[in-house]
């Protein structure tokens, strides 16, 4: 089995496919955090909006809330017109309104900026899920769903410190570095083709035999879990930098302890394929979640060695559950349907995201930073409770279920 994931990640390495889909995983950590070292700064800076407090926050999530919108439209146009020239398209979007905060003058107009970024990633990520589905298949697709998660985190890892050295200079920097995502269109001009649709015969990446209305429904459960994940992930990189300044930190540390958070989840994600031929999916779920909900239970101690600690567990955890999700859609959902199925998949990464604020903001003036950590800690370990005790029915059900242990 080990030997079967080594060849599988070795063949992956040599395919320029393969690397160019690498690297637009990491656009999409880079749309999101990268200025979240800068957040507490445009806060001041801008501190004549009277919704400065809000804005600022949900600076972050909001690409999410067009991701969450356009992407199972996106999902459609992918496979109805193919993924080559949506995947173009989202890169170039991506590049303007990324780098768009460095000039625009107010809170209102850098906020919708943020929103045509979303959309450009929408773009992205759902080209980019159903064209791993169309380009590989078995352990070099279990393989490429791990390190396209490490890629994000690595990536994610290189552009937040860029950024909290970038903050510390102006908070308008930050932005500058969506501007980098420029050098990578000739390549995937020239690398990325479209694959002939399958016939409506043909099962694709759905198991034989499996039913429509059986993996629409399963589909749709981690559709859900998929958002739930992501709401509770979210609550870092959006409140950890205010916990922070509240600690009288700036943004250099808040770029550190993220870049700790993605280094982690890089590592771990290199893990995936290994993990998974060990424990199964529901394994998965379970250490994942388990990860997640010891780094917040670290932080309900508010020391800066247990937080960046934390942080590291946090990121651990979510790099182990990403890559479940992905795998067990593009097993499930017919060829003809990866698009919509990946454009979904991404909405609900996104709906989670831009929600995370939005709820866990009011969370923190009633409880304060270490209610909210220990509450979503709560919430994570019965999660993860959950997730075992689903796998002790797999077993007992003889792996029936799509979600083998296996």
């Amino acid at each position: 089995m080990d030997s079967l994931g080594t060849a599988a990640k070795k063949t992956i390495w040599r395919d320029a496919r393969a690397i160019t889909l690498l690297t637009a995983a990491m656009l999409t950590t880079m749309a999101n955090a990268t200025i979240s070292p800068a957040l507490p700064g445009l806060q001041r800076l801008f501190a004549e909006d009277p919704h400065a407090e809000i804005l600022t926050r949900l600076l972050v999530p909001a690409p999410s809330l067009s991701v969450a919108l356009s992407a199972p439209i996106a999902g459609l146009a992918a496979d109805r017109f193919g993924r080559r020239g949506l995947l173009l398209l989202g890169v170039i979007l991506f590049v303007v309104a990324g780098s768009a905060g460095l000039f625009l003058p107010d809170l209102p107009t850098i906020f919708a900026s943020r929103l045509v970024l979303g959309l450009g990633v929408g773009l992205i990520m759902t080209a980019q899920t159903a064209l791993i589905g169309d380009y590989f298949s078995g352990a070099e697709r279990s393989a490429l769903t791990g390190l396209q998660i490490s890629a994000r985190n690595f990536g994610g890892l290189v552009f937040i410190t860029l950024a909290g050295c970038a903050a510390l200079l102006s908070p308008r920097m930050p932005f500058s570095i969506y501007a980098l995502a420029i050098v990578l269109l000739p390549l995937m001009w020239r690398v990325i083709v479209d694959v002939s649709a399958p016939s409506p015969g043909q099962s694709g990446g759905a198991a034989a035999g499996t039913e429509r209305t059986s993996w629409r429904l399963f589909f749709s459960g981690l559709v859900l879990l998929q958002a739930l994940t992501n709401l509770l992930f979210f609550i870092v990189p959006t409140q950890l930098p205010f916990f922070f300044d509240a600690h009288g930190h700036g943004g250099g540390v808040t770029g550190a302890a993220l870049g700790t958070l993605m280094l982690a989840g890089g590592l771990f994600a290199l893990l995936y394929p290994q993990v998974h031929r060990t424990v199964g999916h529901a394994g998965v779920f379970v250490l994942g979640y388990a990860a997640m909900a010891l780094g917040f239970a670290l932080l309900c101690v508010g020391t800066d060695a247990l937080s960046f600690a934390g942080a590291a567990s946090i990121g651990a955890g979510y790099a182990l559950v990403s890559p479940t999700f992905l795998a067990l859609v593009l097993n499930v959902a017919p060829a003809r349907r990866r698009g919509l199925a990946g454009g979904i998949l991404t909405s609900s990464v996104f709906i989670g995201q831009f929600c995370s604020p939005l709820l866990s903001t009011p969370a923190i003036s009633a409880f304060r930073y270490e209610g909210l950590f220990g509450g979503t800690a709560l919430l994570l370990a019965t999660m993860a409770l959950a997730s075992a005790a689903f796998a002790v029915v797999t077993r007992l059900r003889s792996g029936t279920s799509p979600i083998a242990l296996s």
